[in-house]
C-alpha cells in the first residue's frame, strides 16, 4: 500500500509540473500517456488493498485526472486556452485528492471507526433534504403568478416584439405562430429568423404568415467566435422594434391573454426581465418526461437565489430592449450557451428579474418530445457547470451521496451494519426528498403522481449520467443544435484540426 501512494504521489508531482513548466509542457505528448497509466495503476491497487468510501472516491478523481490528461492529448481546442483550462482542472483534481487522503489518514489514526461516519453521513443527508423542502415550497409560492391588482388599459401597455429563431422547423413553428397570433396584446410585433434552413419548408411557413403580420429575416451563416442561437437573437434584437422583447422557441404554445399577463406581471413587479416556465403536456412517449423533470428540478428546487444564480428557461423570457443594451447584448454572450442566465445573473443584482412558473392563468404550454429534451439537456448541462470536469464531479458527488445515497440506506440498513440511526434519518431524508420532487411535478404538470413518487432514484442516476455524457460530447465528440456543431464556438475547438505529428 505504501508503495502505491508513492507512485501516486510521485505521479502527482510530475503532472503538477507538466502544466506547470514551459518545457515540460512542450513534451507533453510523451509524458502524459505514462502519467495516466501510473495514475490507474496505483490509485486501483490502493482501493483493492484498502476499499473504503474514500479510496474509492480517490479512484474516482483519477479516472477525472485520466480523462483530462486525454483532453490535452486531443488537442481538440486552441493551445492557449486548452493550456489555460486543463491545468485548472489538473491542480484543482489534485487538491480534492489530497484533502481526501489526508482526511482519511486522520481518520485512521486517530481509530474513529465507520459508525459514527455513517450518522454524520446520514444526518447531513437530512438536513439537506430539510433545506430543499423549504426551498421548493418557497420557490412554489413565490413563481405563482398572481393576479394584477391594477388594470393596464391598451393605450398604457409598452410594445412588444416576440422574436422566434427558427431552422429547420416544420409543424412546431406554425401551431407556435398559429396560437402568437391569436393574442389580444394591442401592440405586437412577431418577427421570425430563418437562420439558413435547410429545409425549404421552414421559410414558407414564416411567409405564409405575412399576411398576419408575421416579420421575416433572413439569417446568416454563423462566424466561429459565435454560437448560431445567439447569432440569431442578435439579429432579432436589431431588428425588433417593440419596448421589449420576448424571445421564445418553437415548441412553447400560447394563450390569448398570455403576452399581456407575462408583460402585466413584468410591470406590477417593476422588473426589466421576466423569464416563464412552462407548464409540460403529454408527449408521445407518456407524461414521463424524466429529463424535463430533473431540468424544472434544477431550476425550482434548490435554493438558488442565495447563490445569485436565479432560475431561468430558455423557451420563454422578456426583456426590455434598454436593460439588454446595458447588460452588454447579445456581444456579452457570444460563446455563452445559456445567454438569458447572464442577463437574469446582471439583472438579479439590482432587483430586476422576476421568474414565473406557468399555470392556468398565464396559459404557457410546451410540446417538446422526449428526444428534444435528452438533446436540449446534453447541450445545456456540460455548460452549466462552466465546462470544467472538477465541477462535474462535485455535482455528481453531490448528488449520488445527498440526493440518491437516503434511498440507497434507508433500504440497505435491513442488512448492512450501519445502526438504526442511521437508517431512520436516511428513511425521513428519502421522504423529504420525494415530497418536494412531488410538490414540484404536480406544480409543473412535469409526470404523473406516481412517477414523481418511485422515479426520483432513478431520474438522479439518469442525470448524472446525462451529466456525464455531454461533457465526454462537449470533449471529444460533438453536440449539435439545429444540425449545427455548438462546440467549436462554445469549447474553443479548432474548425479543422491539424494532424497531429
Amino acid at each position: 500500500m505504501t508503495i502505491m501512494v508513492c507512485f501516486l504521489a510521485l505521479a502527482t508531482l510530475l503532472e503538477l509540473c507538466t502544466y506547470g513548466l514551459p518545457f515540460m509542457w512542450a513534451a507533453r505528448k510523451f509524458i502524459l500517456p505514462i502519467l495516466i497509466v501510473i495514475i490507474a495503476f496505483s490509485s486501483g491497487a490502493l482501493f483493492m488493498a484498502r476499499p473504503h468510501v474514500v479510496s474509492g472516491l480517490i479512484l474516482a478523481l483519477s479516472a477525472y485526472r485520466a480523462f483530462n490528461n486525454i483532453r490535452v492529448m486531443q488537442q481538440r481546442m486552441h493551445e492557449k486556452y486548452l493550456r489555460r483550462s486543463t491545468r485548472r482542472t489538473s491542480f484543482s483534481l489534485v487538491a480534492l485528492q489530497i484533502v481526501l487522503a489526508g482526511l482519511w489518514f486522520l481518520w485512521n489514526h486517530y481509530n474513529l471507526g465507520t459508525h459514527p461516519l455513517w450518522i454524520l453521513g446520514a444526518a447531513a443527508q437530512l438536513l439537506v433534504a430539510a433545506v430543499l423542502l423549504w426551498s421548493t415550497l418557497r420557490s412554489l409560492k413565490r413563481t405563482l403568478p398572481r393576479p394584477v391588482q391594477k388594470a393596464y388599459v391598451d393605450a398604457s401597455l409598452p410594445s412588444i416584439t416576440v422574436a422566434i429563431p427558427a431552422r429547420n422547423e416544420t409543424e412546431d413553428l406554425e401551431q407556435c405562430l398559429t396560437t402568437l397570433i391569436a393574442s389580444d396584446y394591442p401592440k405586437l410585433e412577431i418577427i421570425v429568423l430563418d437562420d439558413c434552413s435547410q429545409l425549404k419548408r421552414t421559410p414558407e411557413i414564416i411567409r405564409s404568415f405575412a399576411h398576419d403580420g408575421v416579420r421575416f429575416v433572413q439569417g446568416a451563416g454563423p462566424r466561429d467566435t459565435w454560437l448560431p442561437k445567439n447569432q440569431a437573437y442578435q439579429r432579432l434584437a436589431q431588428e425588433a422594434s417593440g419596448e421589449y422583447i420576448v424571445f421564445c422557441g418553437v415548441d412553447i404554445r400560447f394563450e390569448r391573454e398570455t403576452l399581456r399577463k407575462l408583460i402585466t406581471a413584468l410591470l406590477a413587479r417593476k422588473k426589466s426581465m421576466i423569464s416563464a416556465l412552462p407548464q409540460c403536456t403529454a408527449t408521445p412517449e407518456g407524461n414521463f418526461a424524466i429529463v424535463q423533470a430533473m431540468r424544472y428540478w434544477w431550476e425550482l428546487v434548490p435554493p438558488r437565489r442565495l447563490f445569485r444564480r436565479p432560475p431561468v428557461m430558455s423557451s420563454l423570457w422578456a426583456i426590455s430592449k434598454k436593460a439588454l443594451k446595458q447588460a452588454g447584448g447579445f456581444e456579452a454572450v457570444t460563446r455563452s450557451i445559456v445567454p438569458e442566465a447572464y442577463f437574469a445573473h446582471q439583472l438579479i443584482a439590482q432587483d430586476q428579474y422576476s421568474f414565473l412558473r406557468s399555470d392556468a392563468l398565464l396559459g404557457v404550454t410546451t410540446v417538446k418530445s422526449v428526444p428534444e429534451q435528452r438533446a436540449t439537456a446534453v447541450r445545456m448541462r456540460y455548460p452549466q457547470l462552466h465546462r470544467r470536469p472538477e465541477q462535474v464531479f462535485a455535482t455528481a458527488l453531490l448528488e449520488v451521496a445527498f440526493l440518491f445515497s437516503p434511498f440507497v440506506l434507508a433500504i440497505g440498513g435491513f442488512w448492512w451494519h450501519i445502526g438504526s440511526f442511521t437508517q431512520i434519518f436516511a428513511a425521513l431524508g428519502a421522504i423529504l426528498l420525494i415530497l418536494s420532487h412531488s410538490l414540484m411535478t404536480r406544480a409543473t404538470n412535469v409526470s404523473t403522481a406516481w412517477a414523481s413518487v418511485l422515479g426520483f432514484p432513478a431520474m438522479i442516476i439518469y442525470d448524472v449520467g446525462l451529466l456525464h455524457y455531454s461533457m465526454w460530447r462537449y470533449e471529444f465528440s460533438e453536440v449539435e443544435w439545429k444540425g449545427r456543431n455548438v462546440c467549436v464556438p462554445a469549447m474553443h475547438v479548432v474548425p479543422h484540426l491539424p494532424k497531429i505529428d
